[in-house]
């Protein structure tokens, strides 16, 4: 069990932190803050810098702490949180069904991020 954890909690939670360094860097292919922020704006999620920092902070530093396995509830929170505003302001009106563009992957990974919130960590956890 605590490895299956572990694993679940590596890739899910360096995957998040991925997508917020691609809103925050740039890196691994995402437009940085000013690119991202110009999509949000056009979404109506405005102002879009400061927004495009806290949805990048919510999942670089939730991404790493669920990863990590540390200070669970807080990683949830952050990151139900983008999820929920992604599901809200994208992907509710296309439905539920990904090749839609609907919020099925969204939820998917709230339930993954919420059932090992609500587990625990396991056995394998930096500290």
């Amino acid at each position: 069990m605590n490895a299956g954890l572990l694993i679940i909690r590596l890739v899910v939670g360096l995957l998040f932190a991925g997508h917020g360094a691609q809103k925050l860097f740039g890196w691994f292919g995402g437009y940085g803050i000013k690119g991202t922020a110009g999509w949000m704006e056009s979404i109506g999620i405005k102002p879009g810098v400061p927004m495009v920092v806290l949805a990048g902070l919510a999942e670089l530093v939730g991404g790493l702490l669920f990863a990590g396995g540390v200070f669970l509830p807080i990683a949830a929170v952050l990151l139900i949180g983008t999820m929920f505003v992604a599901i809200l302001k994208v992907h509710v009106k296309n439905g539920l069904w990904v090749t839609s563009n609907g919020y099925e992957y969204n939820l998917v990974l709230i339930a993954v991020v919420l059932g090992v919130a609500l587990i625990g960590a396991g056995e394998y956890t930096l500290f």
